[in-house]
């Protein structure tokens, strides 16, 4: 049988399997620490963090400051507008330091940048091909018994519908 301590030393927490990813991908965006992208809701709230999400932290030329970008939508940014020192100072409080000095928001759909996106140029207009052939002359066999002209050709366009679905 093994050892106890050492089977079970083999276990980890998952943020320390994942630290140097998520540190490496946070640095990308300019995130030097990590804890605000993954403890966001804690951070600023569960009311900020359930309308808006980090983006980016830019630093300016000069080093007098970086700029923290959020995520939010349309009809919440007046909202977030308003919370933006308190937002400010609370990140801040992470760093130790005044590194945040202004907060920029930027809006777009719930979905992100790319799937959100409206679509301005019309839709090619499709060509339907009509029914075959031998499907037209059926339809018109099955309603040829019917002697009003506008019941036989409602029948006609019901017996073509019914037989082009069968068909496809």
């Amino acid at each position: 049988m093994e050892n106890r301590s050492a089977r079970s030393k083999g276990f980890k927490r998952a943020y320390s399997l994942m630290q140097t990813q998520i540190r490496t991908a946070g640095e990308t965006r300019g995130f030097s620490h990590a804890r605000i992208l993954t403890h966001w809701a804690e951070i600023v709230g569960d009311a900020v963090a359930a309308i808006c999400r980090p983006v980016n932290v830019s630093y300016s030329k000069g080093g007098m400051g970086a700029t923290l970008t959020v995520l939010t939508t349309g009809p919440q940014a007046p909202m977030l507008e308003m919370q933006k020192e308190s937002l400010r100072t609370k990140v801040n409080a992470i760093y130790g330091y005044n590194a945040i000095s202004r907060v920029h928001i930027t809006q777009t759909a719930p979905t992100g940048f790319a799937e959100g996106q409206a679509e301005f140029t019309p839709k090619p207009k499709q060509i339907r091909a009509g029914p075959a052939p031998e499907i037209a002359q059926a339809a018109k066999d099955t309603a040829a018994g019917v002697g009003d002209e506008n019941l036989r050709r409602a029948l006609e366009d019901l017996a073509r519908n019914v037989l082009s679905k069968h068909k496809t």
